[in-house]
């Protein structure tokens, strides 16, 4: 999948992609898309490891990139993220994240998402469905008529 007209979009803006380290990568499938993310001090536990909150953010976001890329113009949004984590990952190491799309229908995508350490074994497997919606053109704000006294 070729996200590149959507890649500034990913990673350029402050956010929680920006936050946690999250890469965006294309890919040759049209069904698929891969981010990685470095564990560090920001998306880690107390204890040193990957946080499975920082894992879910990023299964999220890498399947909106994947919904983004196949709806040009169109916003993608989260309206079920559910995981399971099997294995930890210590800092210092990176996470792959490769989604695979599971459906593709007008409002609602489904996406596998699968996080796999440096080895390559997997350390969580979470689905996300997103809502695909058309932004709302933003009105330009109008002065509020004044009451006086």
């Amino acid at each position: 999948m070729d996200i590149e007209n959507i890649k500034e979009i990913a990673e350029g803006q402050e956010g929680l992609s920006k936050t946690l380290g999250m890469e965006f990568y294309s890919t040759a499938e049209r069904d698929t898309v891969m981010a990685r993310m470095k564990v560090g001090k920001l998306n880690r536990q107390p204890f040193g490891f990957l946080s499975g909150g920082a894992s879910l953010a990023l299964a999220e976001n890498v399947a909106g990139v994947g919904s983004m890329a196949l709806c040009p113009g169109k916003m993608a949004a989260g309206i079920n993220v559910s995981g399971n984590h099997v294995k930890v990952v210590a800092e210092g190491e990176t996470v792959t994240a490769t989604a695979r799309l599971q459906h593709e229908g007008k409002t609602l995508h489904v996406w596998q998402v699968d996080i796999t350490n440096e080895a390559g074994e997997l350390i969580s497997t979470v689905q996300v469905t997103n809502f695909i919606v058309t932004p709302k053109r933003t009105r330009k704000a109008t002065p509020s008529k004044q009451h006086h006294s």
